[in-house]
């Protein structure tokens, strides 16, 4: 209560020990509701922690569906001069190479510096009628345009305007910032200006990469001196496959059977790339997700078996201020113990997903269970039901077919038959949606779920307890009162009576 209350004044008594004595005694039934609702709280949480660990299994659950997790190729080069990249898709065996020519990008530079020899360099972030008496060949305004040919041989051009009132850099920004693919740029210590393509490769075998025309060409071809004669034009890579077929390519890379060739030098004699199974990326991913499982599991086989101890039921508020911080996290530790011990739901889901690893499946595939790859439970039955793999086993299942064991775990998609994958997404998902249904999820509203129904009934009883228990206070202090009254008005006539007599 807000008031302060003062008593024995009259009996000497210690009203407010009295008071907090009896109002002890009635508050135990609150204390037990406080303590249900904490126990409850936990169970929550340990529903949402086994379900965060089912979602991370579904979510690992993706690449063991994929078929390039079990069909990874990886190429290997015998020389920097070429590199190679190969897909799931990629033949296996020798790729003979040899590189002859590089791609390079079309070009063209100022023949000779802009600059007057007799004057300082221009600035090219100032106004072209500032910089007038500073080029060789006056920049006068007007119009120009540039053409060229795309990846697919079709003519594009573009026209700029000369304007004095532009500076250089914003007319080359221009030119780099349109369409046409290319990079324009001045270089004060050369005194010059560059144009040239983004992409490499030949593009005009039968003319110049660059042609200019326009009103006012002369700012190309004579104030910055890019003449067209003097155009280093684009060349395409070429290499030569098995020492007979040529091939050209724009750019320094090709993909030829799913396999991605990337030419870094000229080579003087041909190469063999190989391109094989890669075994041990298909090993890593099974091998992850298998120790996930594992470790999900003995996580869940700890719950079930965990001892409950009942004499440590839930702290309330009130015995923690009694109690050091020590105490009250020994004290916890037991009490959070056995949240979920030989919980039906949790079993049902241990028992369902080990069974979806043992079981038989029928793909299509030559295998159609785990241990035929090397993948069997522990002998152990302290284990739990564990995962073990034979790497030996695995490894030579995925060399001699590793589409196989993508069926026995991903199912086959044209006859419709179930992999352990899809066996174990169902458990998965129906344990999750049992989980949900009494523990909800964190963004999930207390009446959507079966304990936050049940918290929020305690609630409203602890509120309603809470009233009572203030009535019933107020009703222990005016007794007290009342008789701290009476014995004031007795003591008030014995002195009274002494006084007379006296």
């Amino acid at each position: 209560m807000s008031d302060m209350r003062i008593g024995g004044l009259a009996s000497r008594m210690d009203i407010d020990k009295l008071v907090n004595d009896l109002m002890r005694a009635e508050r135990q039934p609150l204390n037990k509701m406080e303590q249900d609702k904490t126990w409850m709280t936990w169970q929550r949480d340990s529903y949402r922690e086994v379900n965060k660990q089912l979602f991370d299994l579904d979510q690992g659950l993706l690449d063991m569906k994929l078929q390039r997790t079990y069909a990874a190729k990886t190429a290997t080069s015998p020389t920097s001069a070429v590199s190679a990249e190969a897909t799931p898709s990629a033949g296996n065996g020798n790729y003979n190479i040899q590189v002859t020519q590089l791609a390079t990008a079309a070009f063209n530079v100022s023949e000779q510096k802009l600059t007057d020899p007799n004057d300082s360099k221009i600035d090219p972030d100032q106004a072209l009628s500032s910089q007038f008496g500073k080029f060789a060949t006056h920049a006068s305004e007007g119009s120009f345009t540039i053409k060229m040919f795309n990846e697919n041989g079709e003519e594009i051009s573009e026209s700029f305007e000369v304007d004095y009132s532009k500076s250089l850099s914003e007319i080359l920004k221009e030119i780099s910032d349109s369409d046409l693919g290319v990079r324009a740029f001045y270089d004060s210590s050369a005194d010059k200006v560059m144009i040239e393509r983004t992409r490499t490769g030949e593009f005009n075998p039968a003319g110049p990469e660059f042609e200019f025309s326009g009103e006012n060409v002369a700012f190309l071809t004579d104030s910055l001196g890019i003449k067209a004669a003097n155009e280093k034009g684009g060349k395409d890579a070429v290499f030569t496959y098995n020492g007979e077929l040529e091939i050209s390519s724009h750019e320094n890379h090709y993909q030829l059977n799913g396999v991605t060739f990337t030419f870094n030098e000229i080579m003087d004699s041909p190469v063999n790339v190989n391109v094989s199974n890669n075994i041990d990326g298909a090993i890593d991913k099974i091998t992850k997700f298998v120790d996930q499982y594992n470790k999900m599991m003995e996580d869940f086989n700890d719950r079930l078996i965990e001892k409950r101890y009942r004499d440590f039921p839930p702290l309330t508020e009130q015995q923690k201020e009694d109690m050091e911080e020590r105490e009250i996290e020994l004290w916890e530790e037991k009490a959070r113990s056995g949240m979920l011990k030989s919980n039906s739901t949790l079993q049902g889901a241990v028992y369902q997903l080990r069974n979806d690893w043992y079981s038989s499946v029928e793909t299509g595939g030559s295998f159609n269970q785990l241990a035929q790859i090397g993948i069997e439970t522990s002998p152990n039955y302290l284990d739990g039901g564990k995962l073990i793999i034979t790497e030996s086993k695995l490894r030579e299942a995925l060399r001699e077919d590793s589409d196989a064991v993508h069926k026995l775990f991903a199912g086959n998609k044209e006859t419709g038959e179930e992999g352990i994958a899809q066996k174990l997404e169902r458990t998965i998902g129906n344990t999750m949606e049992s989980i949900e249904n009494k523990a909800g999820k964190s963004t999930s509203m207390d009446s959507t779920y079966l304990l936050g129904r049940q918290i929020k009934d305690v609630d409203d009883r602890m509120d309603d307890f809470q009233a009572r228990l203030n009535e019933t206070e107020d009703r222990y202090w005016r007794e007290f009162g009342a008789m701290e009254k009476f014995i004031q008005q007795m003591n008030s006539q014995s002195a009274f009576i002494m006084q007379n007599f006296s």
